[in-house]
């Protein structure tokens, strides 16, 4: 059944939902993250947590406590996601967001496409994470912010025409904020292995490519999300709106869809929703 594109008039939908987290508090954390609320990425348990409403409109620049993240998908593979205190990470950063007075914190880069990267970042960005091998090296981040933890797992790529495996040449970066656990696929061109999976953890929320074939394909990448488990999945690198509803009708039956009819949304471990959920978001760069 074909689904509408996103109203282009932001639509507020509240969605009561339980969802269940027992939070690490025996792990030793470093002394930069005493302040950030542990992620749920490696929990072995889960207890519930009351219902509440929630409201799925927001804004980069607005003040956001230490219990939520804000995500803005800004274009194509580029989302900027905001933890408390203004920290602000943009994925597949290709060098314009938009407004030029909003500087990220950290910028994570794929380079299997020009348009998830860039020679040329803008230097006032503190910290530019490669997700390809540098000096015959895979990439490796574990980037701790205080308020965020960038971290990266690697996952092969195929040369630019299509041609063989380049080994580690993705990364899907993992933001823990807000005691989320945040997955960015990248350009993902393989199913990941059981090591890969068990270093990614659990998400709580997934962007995902779902072009259908310049990454892989629509089923292949509905096999990855289920195995995932991710409560909130954010379709991404979507070329026409042919290819965002074959992905949605593919997932049919296992995800609610909401269509938010904006570029934002604020979501907490505590309101996240009760059953798996598509979250349809229209890319706008930051103003």
């Amino acid at each position: 059944m074909p689904h509408a594109l996103p109203n282009p008039v932001p639509q507020t939908r509240p969605i009561r939902a339980t969802a269940a987290a027992l939070l690490l508090a025996a792990l030793a954390f470093p002394a930069a993250a005493q302040d950030r609320i542990p992620s749920n990425c490696f929990a072995l348990a889960q207890a519930p947590l009351a219902p509440v409403e929630t409201l799925w409109r927001a804004s980069i620049g607005q003040p956001i406590d230490r219990a939520h993240v804000r995500i803005r998908y800004i274009d194509h593979a580029s989302f900027a996601i905001e933890a408390e205190g203004g920290i602000l990470a943009v994925t597949d950063y290709t060098g314009y967001i938009g407004n030029p007075d909003v500087v990220p914190d950290v910028v994570t880069m794929n380079n299997a496409h020009s348009t998830h990267w860039t020679s040329n970042p803008d230097p006032r960005i503190p910290h530019v994470l490669p997700g390809w091998p540098t000096d015959g090296q895979p990439a490796f981040h574990e980037l701790d912010l205080g308020a965020m933890l960038v971290r990266n797992v690697t996952t092969d790529t195929r040369g630019p025409f299509g041609e063989g495996a380049r080994a580690d040449g993705n990364s899907i970066f993992v933001f823990e904020a807000g005691g989320l656990c945040i997955g960015h696929l990248g350009h993902l061109h393989q199913i990941p292995d059981d090591a890969q999976y068990a270093s990614i953890g659990r998400l709580d929320v997934v962007m995902v490519p779902v072009d259908g074939g310049y990454t892989m394909s629509t089923e292949a990448m509905a096999e990855v999300v289920s195995r995932l488990r991710a409560s909130v999945v954010i379709p991404m690198h979507w070329f026409s709106g042919a290819s965002l509803v074959t992905f949605l009708d593919e997932m049919e039956g296992q995800f609610q869809v909401v269509e938010v009819g904006g570029p934002d949304l604020e979501l907490s471990l505590q309101d996240l929703p009760g059953s798996p959920t598509i979250m349809v978001l229209e890319p706008e760069f930051i103003p």
